[in-house]
Order: structure tokens, then sequence, then C-alpha cells
């Protein structure tokens, strides 16, 4: 349910639900719920993890949002699935999980507090009960001893404990409301629980007070994060191909990439530096080149005109150390300078 204030004395009521807004008003809003849900999760007590807003405008109000979270139900009826009690469990630790969550557990005043499953599951996520607020309803049904569970606070409720009075039939909000004040003004025992701790009204300000602080708290680390997630994918958007409209912009961006491969290349053949090819060993020229040499040392072994019985290509080696003529030593012979500069002019040409 997300209540905002509206200034208009007209309320606006309205369901969200699988893309729908269905349009009500608070005479029938309980109806138009039922039915939604019956849409959403069928009419034969199943369940299901769609949302379904209520959205109140109206003047007064605070402006909150709750979540209205299934109750835990063990034994499957009518239908449900077996695993009725684990699909529902893992709905209401989907949603109290988050830091940003307040824990608002409804509690009935007929019960021990202690043997409380939505206690046990609060703990499981809150364990310091900083973000945990107690809801304790039926009061007038179980006035005896509720003075002293609210105080002990056995179990570790950090936001504090709030006693309510239910509606009773067809009673209007604003009688309900004096109904309650009545109750824990005049009651013998439930008068003396502190006024701070009772009434809807005070729960409704303790939520929107609670809910301030929450917010201030968690809203930086909110921010940094929709920032990283922004930036991201600002930078995938700018890395990704832009829309050509005329020959120009074709041109420049065909300019742009055979830039980038001599770039690529120069940097491959000429400074050997492999960076931007770190995992692929083919456009390593070391790596290749010993490669080629290797295969075509097996070629030379396999040739049909190389006898393997006789000293491998000694006839070769002898003809070029007598074709070296006399040389000086640490100078290049004639040869080789010839070969060196044939090579950087043929390189100078492409």
């Amino acid at each position: 349910m997300r209540l905002q204030h509206h200034p208009s004395l007209a309320p606006e009521l309205f369901l969200e639900f699988d893309g729908k807004i269905v349009h009500t008003d608070e005479a029938r809003v309980a109806d138009a719920i039922n039915a939604a849900t019956d849409e959403i999760a069928g009419d034969e007590k199943g369940i299901s993890n769609t949302p379904l807003t209520l959205v109140v405008k109206k003047k007064g109000v605070p402006d909150l949002t709750m979540i209205d979270l299934p109750g835990i139900t063990r034994v499957p009826v009518h239908g449900q699935p077996a695993d009725i009690y684990e699909q529902i469990a893992g709905i209401i630790m989907g949603y109290i999980r988050p830091e940003e969550s307040i824990i608002l557990n409804v509690l009935s005043a007929t019960v021990d507090f202690p043997t409380c499953e939505s206690i046990r599951m609060s703990q499981q996520v809150d364990k310091t009960g900083e973000r945990t607020l107690a809801v304790v309803t039926k009061s007038d049904k179980a006035p005896e001893g509720l003075l002293e569970k609210v105080t002990a606070d056995d179990v570790n409720i950090g936001l504090g404990y709030v006693c309510v009075r239910n509606r009773i039939g067809d009673e209007s909000y604003e009688d309900a409301r004096k109904e309650e004040a009545k109750l824990f003004r005049s009651h013998p025992l439930l008068s003396r629980i502190d006024k701070s701790m009772v009434g809807i009204p005070v729960l409704a300000q303790k939520l929107t007070q609670i809910q301030a602080i929450i917010i201030a708290r968690c809203l930086p680390d909110i921010v940094r994060k929709i920032n990283e997630k922004l930036n991201a994918s600002i930078s995938e958007l700018n890395r990704m191909p832009k829309t050509l409209s005329s020959p120009a912009e074709v041109m420049t961006a065909f300019m742009g990439i055979v830039g980038s491969a001599k770039e690529s290349l120069k940097k491959i053949l000429i400074r050997g530096e492999f960076d931007e090819y770190l995992d692929d060993h083919h456009m390593h020229c070391t790596a290749r080149l010993v490669e080629m040499l290797n295969l075509y040392s097996n070629e030379l072994h396999n040739c049909p005109e190389s006898d393997p019985r006789r000293n491998f290509l000694m006839e070769e080696i002898s003809v070029l150390e007598e074709s070296r003529g006399i040389e000086l030593p640490n100078f290049l012979p004639r040869t080789a300078e010839k070969s060196w500069e044939d090579i950087k002019n043929a390189y100078r040409f492409r």
C-alpha cells in the first residue's frame, strides 16, 4: 500500500498489478482487492509473488509505503502446493532482507511473543533489531500482562512496540480511532501503558519517522550504486558504434579503423608490443616465427631429397661457408648488408 498526502478533498484509490490500473473507492476497495487477488493467484487459495499495489492519495495521510506480506502457512489446504511454507518464506525473506526495509512485526496480544514464527524470521536478517518494530493487535482481547510483555522485550524488538485496537464490524475509521483512544485512556490495565506506545496515529507517526531515518542513512549508498551503474552504462554506450548517416561520416569511421589497424601493426611488428593480444599466441611474432621454423625443419627432414642416413644439409652448409669470403671481425658480410637493405626497401614500399 502506497500512501500519498493529497491536497484534494476527494480521495483517489487505484490498484496496480500485471501492468494494469484498476480504479476503485473506499467503499469498494475490499472487493477490488479480492477480485485482483483471484486474477493473480486464482480462486483456490493459491499464492503468487506478483505484487499487488494499492495506491491511496488522500488528504491527511502520511507519505508512507507498506508491504503486507502473506501469512505463514505450514500445512497446505485446498490444493495448495506441498512446499507452500518454503514458497511463502522465500517471498517474506526477499522483502525483509534489504537493509532499507523496516520490518513491521504484527503480533497478537493473545499469544506468547517468543513462539511467533515472524519473530524468528526477522531475527535471521536483523539480529540486533535495529530496524524491527512490533505492532500488538487485539489489545482489548488479552489486556492481562500486556504491559509486562511490551516493556520486558524478551524478543529484542529494537524499535519498540505499538499496541492497537482492531476495527470491529463495520466501524468507520473515525469511530474506530475514537474507540481505540477511549480504550487506552480508561481501561484499568491498558491505560498504564505509555501513551507513546498505543494507537494507530502513534504507529503512523513512528513509521514515517523511522522511514525518513532509514532513507537518510541508506540514500548515499543507493546514490553511489546508481552512479556506478550509470557510468558503466554510459561507457558501454560510448563503445558502441555510432549511426552513420552520410558518406563523409562513413569515410571518417573507415579512416579511423584503418588508422587503428596501422597502429596495431606498428606495435606488433616494429615495437614488439603484444598488449592487445595477450592471450592470442598467433599474434606474437616471435612465437609464430619459432613455430614456422619448426614446421619448415620438419618439412626438410621429411623431404624425399633429404637422406637422414647421412649428414643433414652438410653439403648446403659447406657451400655457404665457401661463399662467405674474407671477413673482418664484428662486421656483417656484404651479402648480409645487401639483404638487409632489400628487406628495408621492400617494407618501405609496402
